[in-house]
């Protein structure tokens, strides 16, 4: 089950240099691509305002 970033997302990029696989995109409120998540977690992990979960 991939990741979703929600509307909490602050878009300060702590998450896109996390991602092993590049499936955040850039953004008023950053996006990840459920195509390409390869589920791994990195990006919640790191998340200041814990804007990321599983979808």
């Amino acid at each position: 089950m991939a990741y979703k970033i929600s509307n909490d997302c602050t878009a300060c990029g702590t998450c896109i240099s996390e991602c092993p696989v590049e499936a955040i995109s850039e953004g008023q409120i950053y996006k990840i691509d459920p195509e390409v998540c390869t589920d791994c977690g990195a990006c919640a992990d790191v998340c200041p305002v814990s804007a990321i979960s599983q979808a």
